[in-house]
């Protein structure tokens, strides 16, 4: 490209700098450039006690481009915002004891700027940055000052908060980072293999993300437009870009030129002037004190003279906004007061406040030229500083409605423009204003430690001063912990307005419950054979659930399409190995979801399968063998709606942080929700031919009979490592139980109902113990032992093709008769329909679980009544279900809680809805159930699923595998371990 006075400059071309010698610079050009910092003096406002070290742009120096070429065409301003905006890390860090989220650094800013250029000349990359910053496409989080090099000033980027979770907040490596100053040659170095993998995988933005993008041309970055122009041959423009490297590579000397000399002051870094102390009282009084107290009152001036600063800037609020918006009607009049409420909140409270310190300040700087100490005035205000607090809390609605209000409303949007047009305004936007009552009181530790830094020893103010300084402190902790907590409702209100689900998938987030939390946020990949089965998710990891969702711009609007169902976190296992395709069916999903349980079993065995170290959470970390450049995870629900699938991240360490959020919150959510305690019965007896297959406590719980293929045994709860004993040498043994009243114990073994004496159990004569027994039935499925019409009974549940058949039998001292009791009915055998799952004995009447669902016995008159009233509407899901199986009923208080494999739901005594609202959907395939009120345990093959009888919802979810119930009346537990009640907790989804 040539310059368009070629003649006058000629001579100028050895000595330039690789920064001014491009074509075509303006003053608009100009203006974005980094400047060198003019030394402070003691005479000039600017100068403060309080700042920390300099952060401005050193003075430029002569480097090269890099030989690499840049990741995008450097001179277009929306190309390096693109790639600037999906590269940089966005995190949580702190600036003067606030707590910012999703914000960067100035030292990062400019090491990925630097990287996407592909320069190692970092004021080259900050006049690039402060193009970006010019065009508000990030700005500092206070708003007070352009972009700089420093690792200490924080920036956010600029976009508007009805698309909260969309655009830049929607970016794959939101995460922490550490913003340590390093080399830009190290930067890239370690940029360099990202970026390749990146380069393939790059997307179009959104409609959203192109609207808040800069636009613009870098002219200082432009390439050549001569055709002939390479980089062996010396161009003929003396303003080529390339003509430094050309010269370089042909050995020629740099000419000796003109030297250019350019502004060293950023405007946007111009303070205005002002009075320091020592301009402020007479010299003689300046002479009177020494350096120390020159300081001090230096930083007392400053602590006065900025609190006047915030007073005005409170007041032009008040005058400029908040007065002509009431008086107007630019906002509707109906909404004008909420309006108003919801931008300013209590801003004219903190005036008040400020105004009075503000206030008592002046009059003791006016009362002598020696200010003598100031730490009783803020010890009087500062407890009436709670008006921070709540304005922190609410700022982020605040801004909220203002943008809100701007884009619907034309003409608040002109008022908008002409205020910040006002010399008042400085040339700052309202949300500049709107955030300094945050940052003021972050600012005033800062200036008075350095009044305490040059106060004396035996002063009154160094005692008083960390007094006041840790009142602020407590009060900026709670403004953390208050605004972490608003945002977080906020984020989560936006998030539950935009996700949209697929025709009969909606299910209730419950986002905006109180207590909900966004742990983790990010985007993973979703690779598959076709265009339409891949896909970019953001992902959410809640602290009950994981959510994917894909991001949809239609008509103007965002859209958070939900990808698949939620995975509550106490049913998502995750591993980071690949499967090789995802799974979609519930079956599918749990075939590989026992896969990835018995692999617990055997994490130690190194070298095999897919070469993993699987933790005992059920989180599979991927070791050093797996393969690189595929970071995948696959993501396992548990349970009849289970499913598989596998997620890219970007880098390994994206994905290791994906997994550490996961483990961790599981392991909150476990130490948090302790139902039951797993204790262990017996450790290493039970295995291979000697698996348990049916387990009773007896003599207060000191006891245990276990039953097997082989026969009984009993062991010491108390002692699990000690090797249970055989009593009774017997296969097949299915159901165990004690009668402890007659000392009788029940067995069932090859379909036959045997009893035995519990004294004459003899470890030493287990093959005699069998030729003792007394058998009792025959054919039997299972056997039910309860109490009805004030007798013991046995009921023994014989099932057929066509019927099962109910025998009731009642144990004596001596043996167990198959007749009652002469003062009672006779002998009761009732025939009812086949497959006979679920049998319940109450105090008059047996409950019974069938094809035609639950059916009630009454044992004095033999009838057999359904239990739910078919007049009752609300319960015609049962009726359209015929093949729904019901297995278990509790009576609760007044009310019956009826379980099928399904779903559970109460009824009255009357058979009819009760709690109509109120259905418990089983998220496994429970096989049986057991009650340990105020929790029902539903036992599915890969877990033990724990609800809340109250709310239905899940407390816990305890993993195992083939986990069944051990047949126990009410409490039941795994055939290898015992649940013991610890606490009424309840959690999760």
């Amino acid at each position: 490209m040539s310059s368009p006075f070629p003649d006058q400059i000629s001579a100028a071309s050895g000595q330039l700098s690789p920064l001014f010698i491009r074509p075509r610079k303006s003053w608009e050009s100009v203006r974005v450039m980094p400047t060198q910092p003019k030394p402070s003096a003691p005479n000039d406002r600017s100068f403060s006690f309080s700042s920390g070290p300099s952060s401005r742009p050193r003075q430029p120096v002569i480097t090269h481009l890099s030989s690499r070429p840049p990741i995008v065409y450097p001179a277009l301003l929306s190309r390096v915002a693109e790639a600037f905006r999906s590269r940089i890390l966005l995190g949580e860090r702190t600036k003067d004891g606030l707590t910012y989220t999703e914000c960067f650094d100035g030292r990062e800013a400019v090491d990925k700027i630097a990287y996407i250029i592909k320069t190692t000349d970092r004021n080259l990359a900050l006049l690039l940055g402060r193009a970006l910053d010019s065009q508000k496409f990030f700005h500092d989080v206070t708003y007070d000052h352009r972009l700089r090099d420093s690792h200490h000033e924080l920036y956010q980027f600029r976009g508007t908060l009805t698309n909260t979770f969309t655009g830049e907040q929607a970016n794959p490596r939101n995460s922490t980072h550490d913003s340590t100053s390093r080399p830009i040659s190290e930067v890239q170095s370690e940029l360099d293999a990202l970026d390749e993998e990146e380069a393939q995988e790059e997307e179009q933005p959104t409609q959203a993300e192109e609207d808040v993008l800069p636009c613009g041309v870098f002219t200082l970055l432009t390439d050549c437009y001569s055709p002939t122009c390479t980089r062996d041959r010396l161009c003929y423009s003396i303003a080529c870009p390339r003509r430094l490297e050309q010269q370089a590579r042909l050995n020629l000397k740099p000419k000796p030129g003109l030297q250019r000399s350019i502004s060293t002051e950023s405007l946007g870094d111009l303070k205005e002037p002002g009075t320091l102390w020592i301009h402020s009282v007479p010299q003689e009084v300046v002479d009177s004190v020494n350096d120390t107290e020159k300081k001090r009152q230096e930083a007392i001036n400053e602590c006065i003279y900025t609190e006047r600063d915030f007073v005005r800037d409170l007041e032009y609020l008040r005058d400029v906004w908040i007065k002509p918006l009431q008086t107007s009607n630019i906002i509707p009049e109906a909404r004008r007061q909420d309006f108003l409420s919801q931008v300013f909140w209590n801003v004219l409270d903190v005036l008040s406040v400020n105004s009075r310190l503000c206030e008592l300040l002046s009059k003791r700087q006016k009362s002598a030229h020696i200010v003598p100490h100031i730490a009783d005035i803020y010890l009087e205000v500062v407890p009436h500083f709670s008006p921070f607090v709540m304005y922190g809390a609410h700022q982020l609605y605040g801004k909220y409605e203002f943008e809100r209000e701007k884009s619907s409303n034309q003409a608040f949007a002109k008022f908008v423009d002409e205020a910040e047009r006002l010399p008042e305004s400085r040339k700052l936007e309202l949300n500049a204003y709107l955030t300094k009552p945050t940052t003021r009181l972050a600012r005033y530790p800062l200036l008075l430690e350095v009044v305490l830094k040059y106060t004396p020893e035996n002063h009154i103010d160094k005692t008083e001063i960390p007094k006041v300084v840790k009142m602020i402190r407590d009060l900026l902790a709670k403004v953390n912990i208050e605004t972490g907590k608003s945002e977080n409702r906020f984020n989560l209100a936006q998030l539950d307005q935009q996700l949209v689900f697929r025709q009969g998938e909606a299910v209730d987030l419950r986002l905006r419950e109180e207590g909900r939390e966004l742990i983790y946020k990010g985007q993973l990949k979703k690779r598959g054979g076709s265009g339409s089965d891949s896909a970019e998710l953001q992902v959410y990891l809640f602290d009950h659930a994981l959510l994917m969702v894909k991001h949809k711009h239609t008509n103007k609007t965002d859209q958070l399409k939900v990808y698949r169902k939620p995975i509550p976190l106490e049913l998502l296992t995750v591993t980071g190995v690949a499967h090789h395709e995802d799974a979609s069916s519930g079956s599918r999903g749990a075939n590989s979801n026992k896969k990835s349980l018995m692999n617990r079993n055997s994490a130690s065995e190194k070298g095999k399968g897919m070469g993993t170290s699987i933790s005992s959470n059920g989180v599979v970390v991927p070791t050093q063998s797996q393969n690189k450049s595929s970071y995948s995870m696959t993501l396992n629900q548990l349970g009849r709606r289970g499913y598989s699938i596998v997620l890219w991240a970007p880098t390994s360490q994206s994905r290791q942080k994906w997994l550490d959020k996961i483990q961790a919150r599981q392991a909150q959510i476990r130490e948090q929700n302790t139902v039951f305690e797993m204790v262990s019965l017996n450790e290493g007896f039970f295995v291979g031919p000697y698996k348990v297959n049916c387990a009773v406590p007896y003599d207060n719980g000191n006891r245990l009979i276990f039953g097997n293929d082989v026969g009984v045994y009993v062991g010491m709860a108390s002692d699990p490592k000690r090797a249970p004993l055989q009593v009774i040498q017997v296969e097949n043994v299915t159901q165990v139980e004690v009668i402890e009243e007659q000392g009788i114990l029940l067995v069932l073994a090859d379909k036959v109902v045997m009893t035995f004496w519990l004294d004459a159990l003899d470890p030493n004569d287990a093959a005699g113990a069998a030729k003792r027994a007394r058998k009792v039935s025959s054919n039997a499925s299972f056997f039910k032992v309860g109490e009805c019409l004030g007798r013991k009974l046995v009921c023994v549940v014989k099932s057929g093709s066509v019927s099962s058949t109910i025998k009731t039998l009642e144990p004596s001292d001596h043996l167990v008769q198959h007749n009652l009791r002469t003062t009672s009915k006779p002998a009761f055998r009732k025939i009812i329909p086949a497959n006979n799952d679920a049998l319940k004995v109450y105090k008059s009447k047996l409950c019974i679980g069938c094809q035609k669902g639950f059916e009630i016995v009454n044992l004095e008159t033999l009838d057999v009544l359904g239990l739910l009233d078919p007049a009752d509407h609300s319960l015609d899901f049962i009726a359209r279900r015929e093949a729904v199986k019901p297995i278990a009923i509790y009576r609760i208080e007044a009310e019956f809680l009826l379980c099928y494999e399904e779903f559970a739901f109460y009824v009255t005594k009357s058979g009819w809805r009760a709690r109509y609202d109120w259905i418990i959907q089983w998220e496994g395939n429970p096989t049986a159930f057991a009650l340990h009120y105020p929790f029902v345990l539903a036992f599915d093959p890969s877990f033990i699923e724990v609800r809340h009888v109250d709310t239905g919802l899940v407390a816990t979810v305890h993993f195992g595998a083939a986990v069944s119930s051990s047949g126990g009346a009410t409490a039941g537990a795994a055939t290898t371990k015992q649940a013991q009640p610890a606490a009424d907790t309840r959690r999760g989804m």
